[in-house]
């Protein structure tokens, strides 16, 4: 019976190799003259690579290659790898190969400029933060329907960040002002009008000793993995961090030398934070080393030309990925950080505005001279506002690619191996300021200055299965927008 099986199996495989499905999402990785040589290349491989088995008998594919869909059904049926299953793995190598980027459907379509977005842990639910004072809680499996409609209370300016708690009990949105909001999202209150059909409680970071500690506006907020504290980014240069048991601010770190426009948690511990800021640094605090001498960065990641919009970790305390005005995302190893910055001296045009200039072009030739990252990514454009990048995710991809929105009104996904772009998804007519791509299905959201949701999922049986496929419409003329 196995020998049946595994001459079904090679019989499929003859036939896939004659046609069909594409081989790979950015050329052969195992043979690309692109990639770097690296401890997470190997991760990524192991994460969303095919089992050896599959690679070892398939003639011509070595274990870095990506091996067609019907040969990994067929590997399977014939118990190739002695497990009667596919590995994790082996679905993510699956998986991987079907990019969302089918013609996008709109979810919504507002007035107001788009500024944040994000799938909830289980992807069940959907946020968007708009320019207009509200927020949209979208229920996906129940059609996208909108399951909560939130009118932020006392917004200056914007919605510039919200996050979902990790047991998806509450959420918190932020703008230009120290106080952030909290609000119900379990309550049966569909219309959440701020203090007026249910309560959006302050939590107040600014200190009360201080007259002028109240004039910052925060640019971003995240949840601890434990769901206990808030960090956020600020205008005045720091840090914060949120005690939501104590209901107390416990920590402030005059972290950079401008506008922090980033910060995460680097992993599950909450020990170690990570920010961005506007001095085109990237910095790592470890909180364990904190005393009463002072509260120094563990290290400094140098290589970005001009500011830091966003930074996005891989949730293993190792690996981060940021964008910068420069008009690249980098991705960093903090085992490579600098314990100091002092000597290495900004390199920038003075007079050079990202908010309504376009990026000079001699400068997109450029390098900075230490620059510690170990690959960069670019082909996408960061300008107008303070776009956000991701690894895609763990359980679908193995965090084999890194997606992007962009000013020019599209969202990039490179490869990480190869440095590849795999995937160009043009719909919108505005910056693409934020996206967010399912933790589970190939599906992608994207929200942009043009007030549109666009939903991108994978090809359907209509459209040709080749995941490399650059997405391409009839540009139409497009508004000059402004931050």
């Amino acid at each position: 019976m196995r020998a049946l099986r595994y001459k079904f199996w090679r019989s499929c495989e003859d036939k896939g190799n004659a046609g069909g499905e594409s081989e790979g999402t950015g050329g052969n990785e195992g043979e690309s003259s692109d990639q770097f040589d690296h401890e997470i290349v190997q991760l990524t491989k192991l994460r969303s690579g095919p089992h050896e088995r599959l690679s070892r008998e398939t003639p011509k594919v070595s274990r870095a290659s990506s091996v067609s869909t019907l040969k990994m059904l067929a590997g399977r049926e014939a118990n190739c790898s002695g497990r009667g299953r596919f590995s994790t793995a082996d679905g993510c190598h699956v998986l991987s190969r079907y990019l969302p980027v089918n013609t996008p459907v709109e979810v919504d379509n507002t007035r107001s400029r788009a500024y944040v977005s994000q799938f909830s842990a289980d992807g069940s639910l959907f946020i968007a933060g708009f320019q207009g004072s509200h927020i949209r809680i979208y229920n996906v499996e129940k059609d996208w329907q909108v399951h909560k409609n939130i009118l932020a209370k006392s917004l200056r300016w914007t919605i510039t960040d919200t996050c979902l708690s990790p047991d998806q009990r509450f959420l918190v949105y932020a703008s230009l002002s120290p106080i952030v909001h909290i609000v119900d999202v379990g309550s049966s209150t569909t219309e959440s009008l701020a203090n007026v059909t249910e309560i959006h409680d302050g939590l107040d970071f600014s200190s009360y000793d201080n007259e002028d500690d109240d004039e910052f506006g925060i640019f971003s907020i995240k949840f601890s993995t434990d769901g206990r504290e808030l960090v956020a980014a600020t205008s005045d240069d720091s840090i914060y961090v949120y005690d939501l048991q104590a209901n107390t601010r416990t920590l402030h770190i005059p972290a950079h030398q401008a506008d922090v426009n980033t910060v995460c948690f680097a992993d599950e511990t909450g020990h170690v934070i990570y920010s961005g800021s506007d001095d085109h640094l990237c910095k790592v605090w470890d909180r364990r080393c904190f005393n009463d001498r002072g509260q120094a960065a563990a290290g400094v990641l140098v290589g970005h030309l001009e500011g830091v919009t966003f930074i996005d970790s891989r949730g293993d305390g190792r690996y981060l990925i940021s964008n910068g005005k420069d008009q690249t995302t980098k991705l960093w190893d903090i085992r490579k950080m600098t314990s100091n910055a002092t000597n290495y001296p900004r390199i920038r045009d003075p007079d050079w505005d990202y908010r309504w200039m376009e990026y000079p072009p001699h400068a997109k030739t450029m390098k900075h001279p230490r620059d510690m990252s170990l690959t960069t990514y670019s082909g996408h454009s960061v300008l107008r506002t303070l776009i956000r990048c991701y690894f895609s995710p763990e359980y679908s991809t193995g965090r084999k690619y890194i997606f992007t929105g962009s000013s020019d009104c599209c969202v990039y996904i490179y490869d990480l191996v190869s440095g590849a772009q795999v995937g160009c998804l043009d719909y919108h007519e505005g910056p693409v300021r934020d996206v967010s791509w399912h933790p589970v299905y190939p599906m992608l959201v994207s929200s942009s200055w043009d007030g549109r949701i666009a939903k991108w999922e994978f090809p359907g049986p209509d459209e040709e299965l080749n995941p490399s496929a650059v997405i391409r419409k009839k540009r139409t003329i497009r508004q000059h927008f402004l931050y």
